[in-house]
């Protein structure tokens, strides 16, 4: 296993549950959509992600979510509700990212993700009140948008991180590389 393929997947881990933080079902489904068209590998037990009845309640926790998010009042019942699901849907998918390509603990991921997911979903139910009573309710719709607009750009950007790490490395080695052949050539052309 190479290093950028274990910070990757390390960096996937924290951009999904952080994600799930959000909006639980956004990360859960994107990553079981990429699991089932083959695009992610998720080991045991959560390869069950990818199985047609979970995609299919997944699909459907996610509209029910992104309803109810955006009515005031009720959006405040959700992320009462959500309190105990977003931590456990981050903790589940930083343990099933992180495990894919290294060997943490996985009570050290699990404890990773509810504590990063937990995080940005206390700090959204400190900050919607304050959205609702600030702007008497007809914040809530565009705020919840962008939550769910940020979980998807989060989502799959965490999922595309080992591939934009590698590309970093290799335009790196190149350029370095590079530098090297023209100092060298440099070097060369003084000497004569």
């Amino acid at each position: 296993m190479d290093i950028i393929t274990a910070l990757g997947g390390i960096g996937a881990a924290f951009g999904l549950s952080a994600s799930a933080g959000l909006n639980a079902y956004i990360p859960l489904l994107i990553v079981a959509v990429a699991a089932r068209l083959k695009w992610l590998n998720l080991g045991e037990p959560y390869d069950v992600l990818a199985s047609w009845p979970v995609l299919a309640l997944l699909v459907v926790l996610l509209i029910i979510e992104m309803l109810v998010d955006k009515i005031p009042a009720v959006d405040t019942i959700n992320d009462v509700i959500q309190t105990l699901i977003r931590p456990a849907a981050g903790a589940m998918l930083f343990a099933a990212n992180a495990n894919v390509v290294t060997d943490l603990s996985p009570v050290l991921a699990v404890t990773a993700g509810i504590l990063l997911a937990g995080s940005v979903h206390t700090t959204k139910g400190v900050a919607r009140p304050m959205v609702t009573a600030t702007t008497g309710g007809m914040g809530n719709w565009a705020v919840s948008l962008i939550e769910d607009v940020i979980a998807v750009f989060v989502s799959i950007l965490a999922l595309f991180i080992p591939i934009i790490v590698g590309a970093v490395v290799l335009i790196a080695l190149v350029w370095l590389i590079r530098f090297w052949l023209r100092r060298r050539r440099r070097t060369a052309q003084v000497i004569r």
